[in-house]
């Protein structure tokens, strides 16, 4: 299982030098790499619209640049530009790895057929991060952590690697308000399911925009709507940076104060999910959630902007991620007509989204609709749960070694 942990890096100044200089050389190099994939692009670009990329073998798609020779002209790159030599080899190769990555997701389309966004080329201070994709673990030792080209650099360590984790690599970052070194770990310890673990400890809940969600169990808690109760913040830092002159220094202090609003409203919006999500986990063994595509529904003209405000994907993947570590279980149930389906008899009542209460005709139950569709998540998840458990039994009972 992998996990990441971040500790704030307190660099000299000359190593924050070092640091903003091989951030620099790296955006240029990625965008070389990033202009020559264009450039084949352009000129192959009716053999591309003809046939798929990966199964068409037309001569002319030959000469696409691929990882491997994008890294192989890595040293041609250091004879012509020697400053490059001050930048570790792997750190450099790890450029050309991303630059493949972000080419060939715009190239590929998704299931429904659709492309993602066209690669962009960095602008200055745009590209924050870079990665040693391996890393010795006695590098890291006394609050110190040793980094090639850097030297020895002091770590704010505020919670210690649990045994029995190793450090696979490590990314440095420049943020607003300083620079950050995350690590990468594995652990490889089994898990564990939690000793007194009890399947029939299970609660459902439903998010949404008014609560940030409703249990099964009728509590609820109220959305925070961060980045709303800081708008008048964000627009005011973002007014001074318009009105400042382009490139000036003025201009890039009230940059770091506008970003510097944005880490804030992202830093307490994580916190708050953390918290939640452990709060859950205190009381429950098994937690029902929806398998929602928030990707989709942030498109929403009306709704976007509060759905990206609740953080819906990061809160379930905090909370799967916890659980997972504590032994528990969360499952991910079909979304489809919870709200819709009374939770007492299964009839299906139609209701509009302005409709904030479900009464059923044949049962005559009558709750809020939330409470409902957080009930009907946590029948289906008690459902999935006892499903998963007779499939893991089945495959024992075929398996050799159970004999």
């Amino acid at each position: 299982m992998r996990t990441s942990y971040q500790y704030r890096l307190k660099p000299t100044k000359a190593q924050s030098a070092v640091i903003d200089n091989t951030l620099d050389m790296l955006r240029c190099q990625y965008n070389y790499q990033l202009a020559q994939r264009f450039n084949w692009y352009e000129q192959n670009r009716c053999h591309i619209d003809r046939c798929s990329l990966f199964v068409c073998h037309i001569p002319e798609l030959l000469d696409k640049p691929s990882y491997y020779s994008q890294k192989a002209s890595l040293t041609q790159l250091k004879k012509d530009r020697p400053w490059y030599k001050e930048i570790h080899s792997q750190v450099l190769q790890e450029v050309s790895k991303r630059v493949e990555t972000t080419f060939d997701k715009w190239l590929a389309s998704d299931s429904n057929g659709k492309k993602s966004g066209r690669p962009r080329f960095k602008a200055t201070g745009q590209y924050k991060t870079f990665t040693y994709p391996q890393f010795k673990q006695h590098h890291f030792v006394n609050n110190k952590i040793t980094l090639s080209k850097l030297g020895e650099v002091k770590v704010i360590v505020h919670r210690q690697i649990p045994d029995g984790f190793e450090i696979k690599t490590v990314s440095v970052t420049k943020k607003s308000n300083g620079y950050y070194v995350t690590l990468s770990l594995d652990d490889k310890t089994v898990p564990t399911i939690k000793p007194d673990f009890n399947p029939d400890n299970i609660v459902g809940i439903d998010v949404g925009l008014i609560d940030f969600y409703v249990a099964s169990d009728n509590t609820k808690i109220v959305a925070p709507k961060f980045l709303r109760k800081a708008e008048h913040k964000l627009n005011s830092a973002q007014r001074k940076v318009s009105r400042r002159k382009k490139g000036s220094n003025r201009r890039k202090k009230a940059i770091t104060a506008l970003s510097q609003q944005h880490k804030k409203v992202a830093d307490t919006r994580r916190d708050f999910h953390f918290k939640t999500a452990n709060n859950l986990l205190k009381k429950y063994d098994v937690v029902a959630v929806e398998k929602l595509n928030v990707k989709g529904m942030v498109k929403s003209l009306h709704l976007g902007k509060s759905i990206s405000d609740a953080g819906w994907s990061q809160f379930t993947t905090i909370l799967k991620h916890k659980a997972e570590n504590a032994g528990l279980k969360v499952i991910a149930v079909n979304p489809n007509g919870t709200s819709q389906e009374c939770s007492g008899c299964g009839h299906k009542v139609k209701k509009p989204l302005s409709q904030r209460m479900h009464n059923c005709p044949v049962c005559h139950i009558s709750l809020c609709r939330d409470l409902n569709a957080s009930i009907n998540i946590k029948n289906r998840g008690a459902h999935d749960l006892k499903a998963q458990v007779m499939s893991s039994l089945k495959r024992r009972m075929r398996s050799p070694h159970s004999l």
